[in-house]
């Protein structure tokens, strides 16, 4: 299984001292959509999709509130569309796609694979499609998942994983994909654990935001950061009490599982160096 990490959509709001903790404070900050491209036995796979061909041509379905605030860069070149044709594959072969969660800058690019299966945990499905709250009329888009995608929704049924709840993503296939339940963000969201051959990786998605949510000694988030992912969350409790979860799960297996999440650049480059660096090995060894 070869795993791919990809920036499918930057995203420049004020502030990047608030929400990078350094630089000016009004300066322009920098996030990604972090995104996981895999190689799989059965075609391709995307965990998160970002932002897609439709959000770039049409600007306006994302909301002025998220292009004002958010000032998402909107590049063809950014999305997995283009990035999977600039790594030679086909996206025709994305057989699979597993949203984290279906906030607008996760799913975008839904419609950019109408073929794919849509592997979702079944309360994000439900809180996207009612948006029974002001906020969830906010987060969801309806016109990013209008061609009506191939929903798979997944419910917990006892599987476990490194002690969370867990559910496979891709029963009946060799994939170990797994949705993580990690609520609190939002009613359903969920982190993604990938078995690669270097060892787990867990895609968190927006259990948090900053790298140093995630000190073992002293977790630490830049003011902004923290404001933000109050405002948006829905189960403030859950939210807490996972990310530590997810500390404890460093602390504890930090040997066997990569821990990331959606948003933070720092951690999708030093995860692209060292995926550049394994490939290198690689290359080497077979030679």
């Amino acid at each position: 299984m070869k795993v791919h990490h990809l920036n499918c959509g930057s995203m420049c709001p004020l502030g990047r001292r608030l929400l990078n903790g350094e630089g000016g404070w009004l300066a322009p900050a920098h996030m990604c959509c972090h995104c996981l491209l895999i190689e799989g036995k059965d075609g391709l796979i995307l965990v998160d999709t970002g932002l897609g061909t439709a959000d770039v041509a049409n600007p306006r379905r994302l909301g002025m509130g998220f292009n004002a605030v958010v000032r998402p860069r909107l590049l063809m070149s950014e999305t997995a569309l283009h990035q999977i044709r600039d790594l030679g594959l086909d996206p025709r072969d994305v057989r699979h796609i597993i949203p984290t969660h279906l906030d607008l800058d996760h799913v975008g690019a839904l419609s950019d694979f109408p073929q794919a299966e849509v592997h979702v945990y079944a309360k994000e499905l439900q809180a996207a499609m009612t948006r029974a709250s002001l906020k969830e009329q906010g987060r969801y888009i309806p016109e990013q998942w209008a061609h009506g995608p191939q929903w798979s929704p997944h419910t917990v049924e006892g599987e476990r994983w490194m002690g969370f709840e867990a559910i496979r993503a891709l029963p009946g296939t060799d994939e170990e994909v797994l949705l993580v339940p990690l609520t609190g963000h939002t009613q359903g969201h969920c982190g993604v654990a990938v078995r690669s051959e270097d060892g787990w990786l867990l895609h968190c998605g927006d259990a948090y935001f900053f790298r140093g949510e995630m000190d073992l000694d002293d977790p630490d988030c830049p003011l902004g950061l923290r404001v933000f992912q109050s405002l948006v969350q829905m189960d403030g409790a859950s939210r807490v009490a996972n990310q530590l979860r997810l500390r404890e799960l460093k602390q504890h297996h930090g040997h066997e599982v990569t821990l990331f999440c959606a948003h933070d650049p720092v951690e999708l480059a030093q995860l692209e160096a060292r995926a550049r660096q394994q490939q290198g090995q690689r290359k080497q060894f077979a030679a």
